[in-house]
């Protein structure tokens, strides 16, 4: 019953997300134009992030919620490239910042052969990162994912929907039980409810395919997180993760990071289309797990 809630209100929705309403979307001034993304000195070019604009309360649906309805980019996108504080560079990631509050340094809190097999994965199977193969990112690496998204809201629901890979969230917001334990799915099974203004999302049932980042800090299907969106005001709603998995770390730890509104009432969500089978994988390198010959 509950996964064909979801289908239906997917599907009852999927007409709200795909056409630009007038006045409601946002646009910064150019997708590569604002900073964050990968630091200086990396391959990777800045992605667009939403400005920092104060503005008035966020508005409220008629049930009394924060209605967080727009377009939206996260403003700590930096982190798709290495969740962790990176102060040296690695291979395509120039140093710098990720997403990381706690622990206080910045690191992942992995046991030691969690440590050893995501630094295996970084130097040895590149190939392997899931966003190269166009599979769905996962959570919480959605929350900081650079392309943008657009949230809707209805009674007892919250809609998430990306601008890369058609990917989506429907969050059910009255606190109903997860599915059984056997379902795993990318994006896991979200369910939300409310704190006073912040909404709370408790995500279980991930498959553990997913990634943080694109150099080798993985997961696994026993990830439990557990979501805060707090609105600051129309144009900032804060974001706090807390990821579990008793199996991987040696505590639980967390991310923080804010979405911001795109400001342009001109603005238009675009397909940023994505299919498996990604054929550029021919180019990762053979030492990556590639078939490309590493240049001598």
């Amino acid at each position: 019953m509950k996964l064909g809630l979801g289908i239906l209100a997917g599907a009852a929705l999927a007409v709200l997300v795909l056409a630009p309403i007038p006045g409601a979307a946002q646009r910064g001034p150019g997708r590569r134009g604002g900073g964050g993304g990968a630091p200086a000195g990396g391959e990777f070019g800045p992605y667009y992030q939403a400005p920092l604009v104060k503005a008035g309360p966020m508005p409220r649906t008629p049930d009394g919620h924060p209605n967080m309805y727009g377009y939206w980019t996260a403003r700590f996108s930096q982190a798709v490239f290495d969740v962790e504080d990176h102060p040296v560079a690695r291979p395509g990631v120039g140093p710098g910042k990720g997403a990381i509050v706690d622990p206080p340094d910045g690191k992942i809190p992995y046991q030691p052969w969690a440590a050893a097999k995501a630094e295996d994965l970084a130097k040895n199977h590149m190939f392997e990162e899931p966003e190269a193969h166009c599979f769905l990112s996962g959570v919480p690496h959605e929350d900081y994912g650079p392309f943008g998204f657009q949230i809707l809201q209805t009674p007892g629901y919250l809609v998430m929907a990306w601008e890369a890979r058609h990917a989506y969230r429907i969050i059910p917001t009255d606190g109903r039980p997860h599915i059984a334990a056997n379902i795993k799915l990318f994006e896991g099974d979200p369910v939300g409810h409310w704190e006073g203004d912040t909404l709370v999302i408790d995500t279980t049932n991930q498959n553990g395919r997913g990634w943080f980042d694109m150099v080798g800090n993985f997961t696994s299907e026993h990830i439990h997180v557990v979501e805060r969106f707090t609105p600051v005001d129309a144009n900032t709603i804060n974001v706090e993760a807390t990821v579990e998995d008793s199996t991987m770390y040696t505590r639980p730890w967390k991310i923080a990071g804010s979405f911001g509104r795109r400001l342009d009432p001109t603005y238009e969500q675009m397909e940023f289309a994505c299919i498996e089978g990604n054929a550029d994988l021919e180019h990762y390198v053979d030492t990556e797990g590639g078939k490309a010959k590493k240049a001598k």
